[in-house]
């Protein structure tokens, strides 16, 4: 009886110790992510209405144009050297469309009590997004129909020159963000933009006929559409973006091996 009564103890002292620790833990972890994703900063930019109609207008064409283009894209064969004027033509759609809708921002996030651009933590937050994929991708190689949906969009990327892969990835990853969290995101107004702009994300990618882009164009959307949401600017959504779709062009082929 003697030597239990410590051990007891023991747990006792420790569970509010162990509690306390996590609370601390997790306290930090918020005051990490909230500046990123949930604290939205002062906005110092507006537009007329007239100049939200016409955004508006421009945006839903570009969208139109650039839906198609993405399904011509992925129409093609792979190794089909049409891919790569589709693709750059892609980019130079949505790049274009953005710039002449209006004005976009490249935003802050408050860090350390001041206000900075979003530089280190985007590619931290793109590199573990990426992680999250790989993970899920570890998973769905041992899942057939699964395996054969992403192989069917990895087969680009084999069949094609790298170098240029990384241009293209790296140009549409910032096109992409440029237009769908800098000026569809401003098209949207106040009601709702991280979601709606993340379904129109998701909408316009199912122009390339596969579910697996489509789900990944819904968690890429949705993170980087809280960025954008709280910083206010297109700068941390891009950094993001192109990082975790990067990491997915160099390490994605080597975990779907074929044969």
């Amino acid at each position: 009886m003697a030597a239990t009564t410590p051990r007891g103890g023991d747990r006792s002292a420790a569970s509010p110790a162990a509690a306390e620790t996590r609370t601390r833990l997790l306290g930090r972890a918020l005051g990490v992510v909230r500046p990123i994703l949930i604290d939205k900063v002062e906005r110092d930019h507006r537009q007329s209405d007239r100049a939200f109609r016409y955004r508006r207008v421009v945006v839903g064409g570009t969208l139109v144009l650039g839906a198609t283009l993405l399904g011509l894209s992925f129409a093609t064969e792979q190794g089909d050297p049409a891919f790569y004027p589709l693709t750059f033509g892609l980019a130079a759609t949505w790049a274009v469309g953005s710039l002449v809708s209006g004005p976009l921002h490249l935003g802050h996030i408050q860090i350390l009590g001041a206000l900075r651009r979003p530089v280190v933590t985007p590619v931290l937050v793109g590199l573990a997004l990426a992680g999250v994929f790989v993970a899920g991708a570890l998973v769905m190689r041992e899942i057939p129909p699964l395996a054969a949906l992403t192989e069917e969009v990895l087969g680009y990327a084999r069949a094609g020159n790298l170098h240029l892969l990384l241009v293209i990835t790296l140009v549409n990853g910032i096109a992409e963000e440029l237009f769908f969290r800098g000026a569809l995101f401003a098209a949207i107004g106040r009601r709702r933009p991280v979601l709606i702009s993340t379904i129109l994300y998701a909408l316009a990618t199912v122009a390339g006929g596969n579910p697996v882009l489509v789900f990944a164009a819904a968690v890429l959307g949705t993170v980087v559409g809280l960025q954008r949401r709280a910083g206010g600017g297109v700068l941390a959504p891009v950094l993001t973006h192109v990082t975790w779709s990067l990491s997915m062009l160099l390490v994605l082929p080597h975990i779907f091996q074929v044969g």
